[in-house]
């Protein structure tokens, strides 16, 4: 009994520490999209920012990358798969940058949600997971959502639209793909190589879209690349200190963050109509997670039944 009374606010302490976290996650992470606006307007190629992204993520990762692995870090556990997964995180860090041309940050962020509706549409094709009719629902309902906040027909559906989707969905991939891997190396083994990847292949390119930054512009590049490595870090220990049914409804809060910094830096403020779409994919996000949360107990309560 002493034990237990003595862990309970040890797991409290890890739960709350988790919650800050996040939270600490989302409030950082729309700077990314800040910086990539900004500079974008300086002229600065989407292709740079992507880069910068990669390059700089890659060279702060480096050193716990080897700490963890030692030169063994280096070499890719599956290399097809890392290529594939650090080519879906290019294409879907390029496509949220380019929308950013188009669209304030908050509307961009409102699209790309549609991010987790795309996995459990996709899962039956790249993962052969069984999608039950709520399910399906569920992503019916997800797309409704989307719709509310593009309304084709009764706005001009833009460019950056479509390349806010083309994000979400290549992003969607990105985590099939981190699925398909999970378990095979470390975390930060896996972000280190795909960011590794994603650097190498956009320097081999550089030539065609290279634009010298000025001095002020390296810091913003360093930061873009920076704030993204600490983000995903955060998140990757807040997962660890706590259940991700509690924490995932928490990653809705960087839409907060995002209306904050794109009226503060921009003016830009989203309608009503995108609060209303961005409500239901989040109310679609909340329901997947929990409907995870209550298969994986069955499937844990049956597999202790049946030893």
């Amino acid at each position: 009994m002493a034990m237990s009374a003595a862990a309970t606010p040890v797991a409290r302490n890890k739960t709350l520490l988790s919650i800050v976290l996040l939270l600490s996650a989302m409030a950082i992470l729309p700077m990314i999209d800040v910086i990539a606006k900004h500079l974008g307007r300086q002229g600065i190629p989407v292709p740079e920012l992507v880069w910068a992204r990669f390059f700089f993520g890659a060279l702060l990762t480096l050193p716990f990358a080897l700490r963890s692995k030692g030169r063994a870090a280096l070499h890719p556990v599956n290399p097809l798969l890392n290529s594939l997964r650090a080519l879906c995180l290019i294409m879907g860090t390029a496509f949220f940058f380019a929308s950013l041309h188009y669209l304030p940050v908050a509307d961009t962020l409102s699209i790309y949600f549609v991010q987790p509706v795309l996995i459990v549409a996709l899962s039956p094709f790249v993962l052969k997971e069984k999608v039950d009719l709520t399910r399906w629902a569920v992503v019916f309902a997800g797309f409704i959502g989307v719709l509310i906040i593009i309304r084709p027909g009764i706005q001009e559906f833009s460019a950056g639209h479509f390349l806010a989707l083309l994000a979400g969905l290549s992003s969607a991939f990105y985590i099939l793909i981190t699925r398909a891997l999970q378990g095979r190396a470390d975390p930060i083994i896996t972000t280190f190589q795909t960011s590794a990847i994603g650097a190498v292949a956009l320097t081999a390119l550089a030539p065609t879209y290279w634009l010298p930054p000025l001095p002020q512009q390296w810091l913003l590049l360093l930061a873009l690349g920076g704030i993204a490595i600490l983000g995903h870090y955060f998140i990757t220990k807040a997962y660890d200190y706590g259940e991700a049914s509690l924490l995932s409804p928490l990653n809705y809060s960087e839409m907060v963050t995002s209306v904050i910094l794109g009226w503060v830096f921009f003016n830009d403020f989203p309608d009503r109509y995108t609060f209303l779409g961005v409500a239901i994919l989040i109310a679609c996000a909340i329901y997947i997670s929990q409907n995870e949360r209550r298969k994986m107990a069955a499937e844990a309560s049956e597999a202790a039944a049946h030893p």
